[in-house]
C-alpha cells in the first residue's frame, strides 16, 4: 500500500490508539500522517475553487481570469497567479482573435479636432460620446453595426444595424441614442475620420442637433481606444463564438440586439465603473443620488 492510503486507513480505523502506535506498528512516518492530515483540506478548498470558478464561467462564458476570480465569495478569493494557474488547468481561459479595421477615410474632406485626446472619462453622462462601425460576414452577406458608447458609463446608447455602412446607418445610430437617452447641450460625438462621419449629411446632423463633434487621427486606433475596445469584446464574447456561416443577417442581427440590449448594457460587469458594475447599473445609482440629493 502506498503511504498516503495507509495514513487514510489510520485516520479512519486507529480507534483510540495513538498516531504514534499506529504508524510504528505499519512503518510509516508520523510526521508524513500529520502532513498528509492538513493536505486534505487543502485539497478540499482548491476542489471547491475549481468547482465554483466551473460554476461561473457557465454562467458568463465570455469573464476571463479577473472577472472569473471576482465573481468568487471572500473566503475562496485566490491571486490572480493562483487563479489563472486553476482556469489553465481546467481549460477556462478566454483566447482572444484580433479584429479588423474597415476605416476608409475621405482624405478631400474636411475633419474635426481631436477634442477627446484619448481621455476617454465623463463626469455625467452625456458629456462624452463615442462612436465607430465594426462588420461581420454572416451567410447571406456582410451586416454592419454602427455603435455609440457613452464615456460616462460605457453604456450603448444608440446603435443601428444594416447591410451596408454608408452614412444613414451612423445617422440612424445616432438619432436611436437620442430618442432613448437624449443629450446634454454640446455633448461632444467622437469618430475615426470615416467617410461616413467627415460626410456633409452627418456634420449637418451633428449641427442640427447641437454636438461639436471630434474625430482622431488617421490610422491611430488608440485615438478612439475604448470604442474599440467594445467592438472587441462584442467579437470576443458573441460574434466569434457563432457560426456566422450557417447564420442569416437577421439572425445575427437578433443576437447582437439582444446581447447589447439584454446583457452588455444591463447585466455585464464593467471594470471602469466603480465596484466593476454594469453601465445602465452604474446609471441608475448616479440618477438615485442625484434625485436624492435635490
Amino acid at each position: 500500500m502506498k503511504p498516503r492510503e495507509i495514513y487514510a486507513w489510520i485516520s479512519v480505523n486507529r480507534g483510540e490508539s495513538s498516531v504514534a502506535l499506529c504508524c510504528a506498528a505499519l512503518k510509516v512516518r508520523r510526521e508524513g500522517y500529520y502532513e498528509w492530515e492538513k493536505r486534505i483540506p487543502r485539497e478540499q478548498k482548491d476542489a471547491a475553487l475549481v468547482s465554483a470558478l466551473k460554476q461561473a464561467k457557465k454562467a458568463n462564458p465570455c469573464y476571463g481570469v479577473q472577472s472569473l476570480i471576482d465573481t468568487l465569495s471572500d473566503e475562496q478569493k485566490v491571486s490572480y497567479g493562483k487563479g489563472y494557474k486553476v482556469c489553465r488547468d481546467n481549460g477556462l481561459l478566454q483566447y482572444r482573435r484580433k479584429p479588423h479595421g474597415i476605416t476608409i477615410s475621405d482624405k478631400a474632406a474636411q475633419s474635426a479636432d481631436d477634442l477627446i485626446q484619448r481621455d476617454f472619462t465623463a463626469a455625467l453622462p452625456g458629456q462624452k460620446w463615442l462612436t465607430d462601425i465594426t462588420q461581420m460576414q454572416c451567410r447571406d452577406g456582410k451586416l454592419y453595426l454602427c455603435a455609440v458608447l457613452d464615456c460616462f458609463d460605457a453604456a450603448i446608447v444608440g446603435f443601428s444595424m444594416d447591410t451596408n455602412m454608408k452614412t444613414p446607418l451612423c445617422t440612424a445610430a445616432l438619432n436611436s441614442a437620442l430618442s432613448h437617452y437624449g443629450h446634454a447641450n454640446s455633448c461632444i460625438l467622437h469618430s475615426d475620420r470615416g467617410s461616413q462621419f467627415t460626410s456633409h449629411l452627418y456634420r449637418e446632423t451633428l449641427e442640427n442637433k447641437g454636438f461639436r463633434q471630434s474625430m482622431g487621427h488617421t490610422g491611430s486606433c488608440y485615438d478612439n481606444a475604448r470604442m474599440e475596445s467594445f467592438f472587441a469584446t462584442l467579437k470576443k464574447e458573441l460574434i466569434y463564438r457563432l457560426p456566422l456561416y450557417k447564420m442569416s443577417r437577421n439572425e445575427v442581427r437578433e443576437k447582437v440586439f439582444e446581447w447589447i440590449v439584454g446583457y452588455y448594457n444591463c447585466k455585464r460587469r464593467h471594470t471602469s465603473n466603480e465596484n466593476n458594475m454594469a453601465p445602465l447599473v452604474k446609471r441608475e445609482s448616479f440618477t438615485s443620488k442625484n434625485q436624492t440629493v435635490a
